[in-house]
């Protein structure tokens, strides 16, 4: 699989994107547009692109850094500004969901208490 740096931002702009619609959805229609309930942190993680790759340099030019799982990581990819952390998994989720369409099998929601 192959993708250019100004496609890789294009993906990740649409799974921000999505993740956004996600999150906010989730905000208003689970919680009632109320921030409550448990607070936490969401992102998403691509597994299997080695960063001396031509497409791991893309993910690296496109501004997605490894973290120190080794994975190319987004740190609340909706950007939603609730703390609860339904909202930010939900977020991820919905960014995972965007990877996988575009063959990144190995994409992951994750979530932390905080």
């Amino acid at each position: 699989m192959e993708y250019t740096v100004e496609q890789i931002k294009d993906i990740v702009a649409e799974a921000k994107a999505e993740a956004r619609v996600a999150a906010d959805r989730y905000f208003r229609e689970q919680l009632g547009g109320v921030d409550q309930y448990a607070c936490g942190f969401g992102w998403v993680e691509i597994y299997g692109i080695k960063g001396n790759t031509k497409l791991g340099k893309a993910f690296k030019a496109a501004g997605v850094e490894k973290n120190y799982n080794g994975a190319f990581s987004i740190w609340n990819p909706s950007e939603h500004g609730a703390q609860n952390i339904d909202v930010k998994y939900e977020g991820a989720r919905a960014a995972a969901k965007v990877f996988e369409k575009y063959g990144f099998a190995r994409a992951y929601p994750c979530s932390r208490l905080d």
